[in-house]
């Protein structure tokens, strides 16, 4: 450095670079325990069903295809 020449600091780049996967590291451990601790949600009833005849969704309560206009068997209302 006194004589004016340049100087690779390859030494402090390698101990930032240490430093950086060591904190990411221990980041990760944190998220990954994290996660574990949540519950999962609940899962929600199904809304739709698929026509056994022509294989297109269509409400639970449907008594009726409306695309194929076949019966499911469902009681009237």
């Amino acid at each position: 450095k006194k004589a004016g020449l340049p100087v690779v600091a390859y030494g402090n780049f390698i101990t930032v670079l240490i430093n950086f996967l060591i904190v990411a590291f221990c980041i990760f451990l944190v998220v990954k325990a994290i996660n574990k601790l949540k519950r999962p949600s609940p899962t929600a009833a199904p809304v739709a069903k698929d026509c056994p005849a022509c294989a297109m969704s269509i409400p639970i309560k449907a008594t009726r295809c409306p695309h194929c206009t076949s019966e499911l068997g469902g009681v009237r209302a």
